[in-house]
């Protein structure tokens, strides 16, 4: 009998390569996806006739005893939540819903439905914020610069306060910047390989961007779903930073994503004092030891590597689609 795994936020980008990752384990996979009128399911297209979904909603505590009860899975990924850093800042309240509250909910009826279940939280390297130490590690201090940061935080506590309290097989993945051709076009990474693809093409003139000085732990999203997957076979619960171990700048990340279409960013690239956050978490840079030693688990794509297979995604989604138009 295969075993069953459910997914929330299988829609997203981390939801879609992890689902893909546990149907070639022989999983059955369940995906919880919130009712909405209009339907973005394009990550998960090509899985749909291999996968089940299940209405629920992290507001909504009984639509998630009923997705547990539909599903009765052998493992939980809370993958879902509102994770737009400055969205967080116009939506602080609904982020706390979602991506605090939400844990609590889920684990709550977690506990009730499905005890014997193994449960994995999406804990974040925003929760280093101004960090105190480099790199940071498992025992590194968290110091969230914004609201989103400080909901991950919460989620990461609550998950270590039910497995502490009820014997739960609960761990959070605290996982660093981790991007792909899935990501979202509102993201930092997406943003910048589509905007050099819009220009090469002439579609668009510059780029406008924030701090190009931010520095930033990025790896591909497709190795990092398998980390979490590693962190529930373990024999015991344990939290591990999941991370590459280099640290580039915002400004390193444009100069090869226009490289690779044989443009210079600094031709087109203009800085927007209204696109600096609030507070600016200004280096991040993960040590996963830890994960490295116990878990078996390392990085195969590299930062060029990245930026360059999103770039070309890019590249060729956009020359589709001005053929087709």
């Amino acid at each position: 009998m295969k075993p069953s795994a459910l997914i929330t936020g299988i829609t997203g980008q981390d939801g879609s390569y992890l689902a893909e990752l546990l149907l070639d384990k022989g999983y059955r996979v369940v995906g919880m996806t919130r009712r909405s009128s209009t339907v973005s399911n394009e990550r998960i297209a090509h899985l749909a006739d291999r996968i089940e979904l299940v209405q629920g909603d992290l507001l909504d505590q009984a639509s998630l005893v009923e997705a547990l009860r539909f599903a009765a899975p052998a493992e939980v990924y809370n993958l879902a939540a509102q994770s737009f850093v400055p969205t967080s800042w116009n939506q602080p309240t609904l982020t706390g819903e979602f991506t605090a509250l939400g844990v609590t909910r889920l684990l709550e009826a977690l506990r009730q439905i499905a005890p014997e279940a193994r449960f994995y939280q999406a804990s974040s390297s925003e929760m280093f914020g101004k960090v105190r130490t480099v790199p940071q590690t498992e025992e590194t201090p968290f110091y969230p610069r914004s609201p989103y940061g400080v909901a991950k935080a919460y989620g990461h506590f609550i998950t270590v306060n039910y497995r502490e309290s009820y014997n739960l097989f609960a761990v959070s993945g605290i996982l660093f910047n981790h991007e792909s051709p899935r990501r979202g076009l509102e993201f930092v990474t997406r943003k910048v390989t589509d905007g050099a693809v819009r220009i090469a093409l002439g579609l668009s003139r510059d780029l406008r961007l924030g701090n190009l000085d931010a520095e930033r732990d990025w790896g591909f999203a497709g190795d990092y779903v398998e980390a979490m997957w590693l962190m529930l076979q373990q024999a015991e619960p344990v939290d591990y930073v999941v991370a590459s171990g280099e640290a580039h700048t915002v400004r390193e990340l444009c100069e090869l994503a226009f490289a690779r279409v044989g443009l210079d960013y600094q031709d087109h690239v203009v800085t927007d004092p209204a696109l600096f956050r609030p507070a600016e978490v200004d280096h991040l840079r993960g040590d996963a030891s830890r994960a490295r030693d116990q878990l078996g688990w390392r990085p195969r794509v590299d930062f060029r590597g990245l930026v360059e297979m999103m770039v070309d995604a890019d590249l060729a989604r956009l020359r589709q689609h001005t053929a087709a138009t």
